[in-house]
């Protein structure tokens, strides 16, 4: 950290790059009003009746560069509080503006206008606000020159109205929601956007052509604004919250009697600190106001990652992106690009287990988070930075056997911290950057450091630099490095986990060191892309060396690989008779690992297509040769992945229609036998112009020829080096999907209900183990003298008699022993009523309900029984009531 910190300030002391302006040369005009702005939408103000109106739109869609088919007036005034916006979008046929009212930031298809924000003037980061013709709110943040970021939350107002002309706007953006260096004479970046939805048109103040990449740095500049002050309030959000839990339990639980009465009070505060940078802090932070994490049935060996979805964590989490600044593409072909920072590690599923076996535990569901905060904005005009602290609880699980209690740490208490700088350099021609992140832990219980590290460490470096003059080419890309710290076991854990396999018996270039309390590793990758033109070309090349890992605080799926791509295409831009744009792209890949394995790689081609009738069409194909498998025994020796072929389409009708269908499908085979196939029908039903309705439902068959079982130890197993590598044929179907329903009565109150049914049967077959290394070669139990009981799940290699002792295969995944045929079932579901009573003010009521099955032993699919067992399980539900209120101070 000290490291990051000595790098960071020395950025800060590098040359600032000149000052340019791209893109329109024409300004904007903001008039300072010295009356008071009602915010009704009515435009009624003297300030209003300037002659400063911006008006000059161009289209960027349908037709790129084109006149507006309808004229849009915008004024700007200011006042020493607050900047103001009002706009008049004219309608030659005002009844067919589409006005349809959701929830805010939930995105709808709907007239709309919005105003862009580059405060700092530095032509790549910025703000937006955006209001549709009913009146439902959007805004969120600009970074990397075009990339969007709604997580943020403002406090504005706004008021839309329709009339006989058209529609008008009115806004407030108080200046404690910006952050701008304090001058005499303000520039802004500025922009405008309006959607006409029935015509699928988009104007622009400046709009960024298709063929070319940039948004942020073509704004015009707003001049006018004189003589006034970033803001300097301070926000606070106190909360409250009431929670009544009703779940499962056992009679004789000492520790649950099946219900939960909890009521906790926390709060957040948010502050300027200087004119460039935002304070953020929590305490006791409340993250029960979440949409539910989606079931999954995982039977791989790596992660699942979920979302984040806690509003601390959320709101400007894109100050913390490192690796990806500079271009605008990053593809990957099978490039397992790790996140340096995954804030859904702070506050995560207590991580320690319990000795012995007790009749029963009650372990915290999560971490509790004593404090967190974050500082984020600028140490100088093209010096952006972010640091986040976080600080969580030591936990204890209860545990009780044979009627004794005690308590055992499942958690230490631990220390997060983040840090980010990225200095731009040449008017953004290159850019450099350095982000650390650390996570230090307090053990209590010694035995508990066998089972985490005690401290790890991330080092990452990133940036880019154009080529040319006309940036047309760009290389970016980032380098790292890891070290973690524990003890003995502990590192000898990490060493054999799914990341990294250091004990697989037949590679020469990684080994378990039993001794080892500490594993340091290196990881980078960089990209060449274009930027500009019809011709579109990428390439990548990048490795994590075997001991690379950032898991502690961030998330990845391997280590041990070198991946490269080449790719190109081309984009038609130009709209036809038929259809609005089109692409068409293919490349080529590969990965291998340290030892020179080729473990992936292939061709892929694809495209997209956007019909005039606003109809809409992505597919692609792809053919994988036969490579190399290190990941698949888990540890055990390579096996062969068999060459294989996926297509996938994805099509959807025009989103502004009363019925919005889509379908997604994908299918992958391969020459072993192998294949999985995947469905997503849907439809999107607004039978008002305040409530949508979703339906989503999602059909996966998979048929696996080589499904791992296990590895079970045995000296006669000499041809797989003493351990028998146990397969079988896997049949799974799962059933699941989304249904949502959202219900607006007011821009301020809103009604959100969601489901999500899943139902997953897996069914086993011949079972069977792997006769050599580096092959998809199999000894089939029953073809072969083997047996095999389904009843206690027993297999006997050589049948009766033979030198092989038998052994019993467990469900590695579920974590019962026996044969490993499942059910699996589970509704998760929330009512949500949202009613922001006053700006940055808010009351939930929410109700959340979860219901989960599974069946052991029994893989036959069917839907009918399966929901009709899960309406019999006991739910567990849980009923919130939750205010916030907000202090400007």
């Amino acid at each position: 950290m000290s490291l990051a910190a000595i790098a960071l300030a020395l950025l800060a002391t590098a040359p600032a790059a000149p000052d340019s302006l791209p893109g329109s040369k024409r300004p904007v005009t903001a008039v300072r009003t010295a009356a008071a702005i009602a915010i009704d939408g009515l435009l009624t103000e003297p300030v209003w009746g300037n002659g400063n109106a911006a008006t000059w739109f161009r289209q960027s869609d349908p037709v790129e560069g084109a006149a507006p088919s309808q004229r849009t007036e915008v004024r700007m005034a200011y006042d020493d509080d607050a900047l103001y916006v009002g706009a008049r979008m004219y309608d030659t046929a005002p009844d067919s503006i589409i006005a349809r009212l959701s929830r805010r930031d939930v995105s709808i298809p709907a007239d709309r206008f919005g105003i862009y924000l580059d405060p700092y003037h530095d032509r790549r980061t910025g703000y937006y606000f955006l209001v549709n013709a009913a009146g439902t709110q959007f805004d969120g943040t600009l970074s990397n020159d075009s990339w969007e970021d709604a997580s943020w939350d403002g406090v504005w107002e706004s008021r839309a109205r329709r009339d006989s002309l058209g529609w008008t706007l009115e806004m407030r953006i108080p200046y404690s929601q910006l952050r701008f260096q304090k001058s005499e004479r303000c520039l802004w970046g500025i922009n405008f956007r309006r959607v006409i939805q029935r015509r699928s048109e988009e104007d622009f103040l400046v709009y960024q052509p298709k063929k070319e990449s940039g948004f942020v740095s073509r704004f015009p500049v707003m001049t006018g604004i004189e003589n006034i002050h970033p803001g300097r309030a301070i926000e606070v959000l106190p909360y409250v919250t009431q929670k009544a839990e009703y779940m499962p339990h056992a009679h004789d639980d000492p520790f649950n009697d099946g219900s939960n009465l909890e009521f906790e009070g926390g709060g957040d505060l948010r502050m300027a600190v200087g004119s460039r940078l935002t304070l953020n802090a929590t305490v006791n932070p409340d993250f029960g106001q979440v949409e539910l994490d989606p079931a999954v049935v995982n039977l791989s060996n790596v992660e699942t990652y979920f979302q984040e979805k806690r509003p601390f964590f959320v709101e400007g989490s894109s100050n913390f992106n490192c690796g990806n600044q500079g271009a605008s593409d990053y593809w990957g072909f099978n490039w397992p690009e790790p996140t340096f920072f995954y804030s859904r590690r702070v506050g995560r599923a207590p991580q320690g287990s319990v000795s012995g076996s007790p009749d029963y535990v009650n372990t915290p569901i999560g971490t509790s988070i004593l404090g967190a905060a974050k500082l984020t904005g600028k140490l100088a005009p093209s010096l952006n930075f972010g640091t986040l602290l976080a600080l969580t609880a030591r936990e204890y699980a209860d545990v009780s056997t044979g009627g004794a209690h005690s308590r055992e740490e499942v958690e230490p208490q631990t220390f997060y911290g983040v840090v980010r700088g990225l200095r731009e350099f040449n008017d953004r021609r290159q850019g450099f950057g350095l982000m650390g992140t650390m996570a230090s832990r307090s053990f209590e219980d010694r035995a508990l450091e066998s089972q985490l590290n005690a401290q790890s460490y991330v080092l990452a470096a990133d940036g880019w630099t154009f080529l040319d003059r006309r940036q047309t080419w760009v290389i970016s890309g980032w380098s790292a490095m890891t070290n973690i710290h524990g003890t003995a076991a502990q590192i000898t854990n990490v060493q054999t986990n799914n990341l990294h396999y250091f004990q697989r018996p037949d590679a020469a270039h990684v080994e378990v060191d039993p001794n080892a309390t500490s594993l340091t590793g290196f990881g980078s990758r960089y990209w060449l892309n274009k930027q500009k033109g019809s011709w579109i070309c990428n390439a990548g090349l990048g490795f994590m060396d075997p001991k690379f890992d950032v898991n502690d605080l961030g998330y990845m799926r391997r280590a041990d690989v070198i991946n490269g791509h080449f790719g190109g295409g081309y984009k038609w831009t130009t709209p036809t008779k038929h259809r609005k744009y089109q692409d068409l792209i293919g490349a080529v890949f590969a990965s291998y690992n340290f030892a020179g394995d080729p473990t992936w790689g292939g061709l892929w081609g694809g495209g997209s297509t956007e019909f005039t009738n606003n109809y809409s069409l992505n597919y692609k194909l792809a053919f994988n040769p036969q490579t190399v498998n290190d990941r698949r025994t888990r540890g055990g020796p390579l096996m062969l992945n068999k060459p294989g072929a996926e297509v996938y389409a994805y099509f959807d009708t025009d989103s502004k229609q009363r019925l919005f269908y889509f379908l997604e499908a994908d299918t992958y085979t391969q020459s072993s036998g192998s294949w999985n196939s995947w469905l997503n029908p849907g439809v999107e039903w607004k039978p008002a112009s305040n409530l949508l309705v979703r339906v989503g439902p999602e059909l996966t068959l998979n048929h696996e020829e080589a499904q791992y079982i296990g590895a079970y130890s045995d000296p006669l197993a000499t041809a797989t080096f003493g351990q028998r590598q146990v397969f079988a044929t896997l049949d799974q179907t799962t059933v699941g999907g989304g249904f949502r329903v959202n219900w607006a009565f007011t821009p301020r109150l809103s009604l959100e209900l969601y489901a999500q049914p899943l139902v997953s049967a897996g069914k086993y077959a011949d079972f069977k183990e792997l006769a050599r290394p580096k092959s998809y070669d199999f000894t089939h139990y029953l073809e072969n003298g083997g047996t095999y009981d389904p009843a206690t799940g027993t297999i006997d290699p050589d049948g009766p008699g033979g030198p092989a002792p038998p052994f019993t295969i467990s469900n590695v995944d579920w974590g019962f022993d026996g044969h490993p045929d499942f059910n699996y079932m589970s509704l998760r579901g929330n009512a949500v009523l949202r009613w922001e009573y006053r700006p940055g003010s808010t009351f939930y009521l929410v109700w959340t309900q979860t219901r989960d099955d599974l069946v052991e032993h029994a893989g036959d699919f069917e839907l009918g029984p399966s929901f009709d067992q899960l309406s019999t399980t006991e739910a567990h539900n849980i009923f919130l009531a939750k205010a916030t209120y907000y202090f400007n101070l």
